[in-house]
């Protein structure tokens, strides 16, 4: 490499050390795809060499004419840090002396056409905080972990056998200080907002937390789904150990942490991934396959082992060094489809002349498949849209690999009978039931998340048909439906207090609305619904079998009644629900029942002119002999309007 002289010091550059820091199996793995730690060796790094101590950089640009690192500590001058060029994979590095945490830098890269553009570290650790754009310095080892008994009991972990209630959250809009300027958006920093989150998951009962827009992302409107640092914690909430300490803090109370991340694609923005060395690399060249023309954004290039590498040991990251328990990975149709969002002309079939990305296919089985090896218990979670077969399957007989798909059909089924007013629900009936002709075709999540809280499509609440009062009995109807429907669940935040405005990033949740007794009743009786899933086997120990499920009358569409059991694994403590889905009393209601035996009821919803707050005492009934709903015994039960009742048997 030629020599180069500062523009601003007017001495030498920098040479760089003998010894490269990536050494040449690090490169031959890498280029296969598989050098699942390559987190450790690219970026920024302290490290120790000829008993200097400094930071290491390695940023992959192979079609660069040139890297030159800038940053606080050289005055942002272009010439001063030259990087030396490792073949065959075109990585480049230096050794920096005495550079301190904290520090700034980015990258200064010369394509083939000489223009230069600064980019921040693809594999940088943490971030300048917007609308800053710069990569900065920072160890993320050290931390004092606390959480071993956790983490040892999540190798064992089975999330077929047991209970998932996800709480859906934008850490940014959950709760906000009082700005103290214009300029101050309010957010708590991960350390202040672990016990007041940790304290309210476990009152409210849920399992887990699943966070939006955790990695780096320049536009607090994109949610994180427009990321540019892959590999940082965003800056808005605190540093890579703050989040560190808000994953430890959860573990030691019992919740499990889930990350929404974005393999699907990147944003353009100059400083970031696009056209990182000058042209396309991290994305696919033929902008049919590259680009999405509705989104504005680029497609990661699957069929590139390095790409390919890059973003699965970013999901090894997170599972491992930030003990992460889940990843939920956003918009994998989008991943799945060459057509998806593109109009004829707009896309280009694969070799066999088909709308599939066979490269995107063998990334999911890779990335699970390593994942499932590497971190045993970790849930790899799709959000899948389509009815694409065995996302859930095994990629040994053709799978994606996932453990879990959110289940979007039998949301939007659920949703639109919610909206109908109860006197057309006796012709939508179906769409409360079909759901459990392909509940067992995957393991699925059912879920109420942010999407459907945003755009004009209203909050839950808003949602429900009539009067206030019909609208809460109508949504804890829909709620105790959700939870004995099998299926893992999910619940965006606000929706179980039954906020009425629409999510908006801008602002923290509308607590004071827990001041009046109809929502705080809400938020109770959410409370005891997950109680019961927790404590019962038969609400989650067999989701992936019919033997855990009965309805005992799915045709009672008259009346827009349903009733089911659920069965647990030893056939004690099975569950009875009956949900009345009109603003009709029913004093006389009769179920079937497949048992003589006693039913005790220990959960139940009042009348609509009561104060709402759920029924947890029990009351037992005797079944009695007579057909009733195809089954040899009934129990006589006052089933009021938006009536709710869970017995056990």
């Amino acid at each position: 490499m030629e020599k180069k002289t500062s523009k601003r010091t007017g001495k030498p550059a920098p040479a760089p050390y003998t010894e490269p820091w990536i050494t040449e199996f690090d490169q031959y793995l890498f280029g296969q795809g598989v050098h699942y730690d390559i987190f450790r060796k690219m970026g920024a790094h302290f490290a120790v060499r000829d008993g200097k101590r400094g930071v290491y950089f390695a940023v992959w640009a192979p079609n660069a004419k040139s890297v030159n690192l800038v940053g606080d500590f050289n005055g942002w001058d272009e010439n001063s840090h030259p990087m030396n060029r490792l073949e065959p994979l075109g990585i480049y590095e230096l050794f920096v002396p005495k550079l301190k945490e904290g520090e700034l830098y980015k990258y200064a890269v010369t394509g083939q056409d000489g223009k230069t553009t600064l980019k921040c570290d693809p594999f940088g650790t943490s971030s300048e905080l917007r609308p800053g754009t710069a990569s900065r310095i920072a160890s993320i080892d050290g931390f004092k972990w606390g959480d071993t008994r956790w983490m040892e009991a999540r190798k064992s972990f089975n999330f077929k056998k047991s209970a998932m209630a996800i709480y859906e959250m934008h850490p940014g809009s959950w709760r906000k200080h009082a700005p103290k300027d214009e300029d101050d958006p309010g957010f708590y920093n991960f350390r202040e907002l672990a016990p007041v989150l940790a304290e309210y998951l476990k009152k409210m009962n849920y399992t887990h937390v699943e966070l939006i827009g955790i990695a780096e992302h320049p536009l607090d409107a994109s949610w994180g789904y427009q990321v540019t640092g892959y590999y940082a914690p965003t800056a808005r909430y605190g540093q890579p150990k703050d989040f560190m300490y808000f994953v430890n803090y959860m573990h030691r109370h019992g919740i499990g942490v889930i990350l929404d991340w974005v393999p699907a694609h990147f944003p353009r923005d100059a400083y970031g991934l696009a056209n990182f060395d000058g042209g396309p690399l991290y994305e696919y060249a033929d902008p049919r396959k590259g680009e999405h023309p509705d989104w504005g954004t680029k497609v990661f290039d699957f069929g590139r082992n390095e790409v390919k590498n890059f973003l699965i040991a970013n999901a090894l990251y997170w599972l491992s060094e930030y003990h992460i328990d889940g990843l939920r990975i956003d918009a994998v149709a989008s991943m799945l489809y060459l057509d998806y969002g593109r109009q004829d002309g707009q896309w280009v079939a694969n070799q066999y002349g088909e709308n599939k990305n066979l490269e995107a296919i063998e990334f999911f089985r890779h990335l699970n498949s390593v994942v499932h090896q590497r971190r045993p218990g970790a849930v790899m979670i799709a959000e899948e849209s389509t009815a694409w077969p065995m996302v859930t399957g095994s990629p040994v007989d053709g799978g994606l690999g996932f453990d879990l798909k959110w289940n979007m059909g039998w949301m939007n089924d659920f949703l639109e009978y919610q909206k109908c007013d109860p006197y057309f629900r006796k012709y939508n009936h179906n769409k409360m039931t079909f759901s459990m002709t392909y509940a067992y075709s995957e393991n699925y999540v059912l879920v109420i998340s942010h999407d459907e809280v945003v755009h004009l499509k209203g909050a839950m609440i808003e949602k429900m048909p009539g009067t206030d009062e019909m609208k809460f009995a109508n949504l804890k109807a829909a709620y105790t439906f959700m939870l004995g429907h099998p299926g893992k669940k999910l619940l965006f935040m606000g929706q179980e207090f039954g906020q009425r405005r629409e999510w908006n990033e801008d602002r923290e949740l509308d607590w004071p609305c827990l001041d009046d007794p109809r929502h705080q009743a809400l938020s109770e009786f959410v409370a005891e619904l997950l109680k019961m899933y927790k404590k019962y086997p038969a609400l989650n120990a067999m989701d992936d079998t019919w033997d855990g499920f009965q309805w005992i009358n799915a045709n009672d569409g008259d009346r827009s009644i349903f009733s089911f059991v659920r069965f647990s694994p030893t056939k004690r403590n099975n569950l009875l629900f009956v949900i009345n889905f009109t603003p009709v009393d029913r004093p006389d209601y009769r179920v079937g029942v497949p048992k003589r035996k006693k039913y005790t009821r220990i959960l139940a919803s009042g009348s609509m002119d009561g104060d709402g707050r759920p029924i947890t005492e029990t009351a037992v009934y005797q079944a009695k002999a007579g057909e009733c709903d195809g089954q040899p015994y009934y129990v006589e039960y006052p089933l009021p309007a938006y009536g709710v009742a869970v017995f056990k048997f």
